[in-house]
């Protein structure tokens, strides 16, 4: 609840493949919940431009085939979601890339973002690169949680060494 008019706060959840259910089991009590899916127009984008540059404009375009199949499988994982949420909420599946999702969450309270990166150790490299750009650009508080176990803190990645003294120079004599 936010202190300034006892309202629920909004809290969006980004769903993508594999990462959904840490995602939404993340989810705090008390909030207005938007399930956010954001479906890509490059592999459709992809599949129009080979479709045209092999075939020419002849026989049918892939593309609108594509579009209905990534629509399905969004509301697919819409519905699971909210299945998993087992609360009202909000479905969200816009088109884009991981700026519609700095640009849908900007006036949430808190987006919760699962880690797409290496999941078998702690670093940098436990964020894949569209969720570095969404915790780096987002507009509000992000909850960035393991899609699994958290790793162990051995599997944090080594110290980097410091860097070796620059060479010392006597001074030329009579300086």
């Amino acid at each position: 609840m936010t202190n300034a008019d006892n309202q629920a706060r909004s809290v969006y959840i980004w769903l993508r493949e594999g990462t959904w259910r840490a995602a939404v089991d993340a989810a705090p009590a008390g909030a207005r919940f938007t399930l956010l899916h954001v479906t890509s127009a490059e592999e459709t984008d992809a599949a129009r431009g080979a479709y045209a540059g092999l075939f020419g404009r002849a026989g049918r375009d892939p593309g609108a085939r594509l579009e209905e199949m990534a629509a399905v499988s969004a509301g697919d994982l819409l519905a699971a979601a909210a299945d998993r949420l087992g609360l009202g909420c909000d479905k969200l599946d816009i088109h884009g890339s991981e700026r519609a999702v700095v640009t849908a969450s900007a006036h949430a309270d808190l987006l919760i973002v699962a880690r797409d990166g290496d999941p078998a150790r702690l670093g940098p490299k436990s964020l894949g690169k569209a969720a570095r750009f969404v915790v780096d650009h987002a507009a509000c508080p992000v909850l960035l949680v393991w899609p699994g176990s958290a790793p162990g803190v051995a599997t944090i990645p080594p110290a980097p060494h410091p860097p070796s003294p620059p060479p010392h120079h006597p001074s030329p004599p009579g300086q």
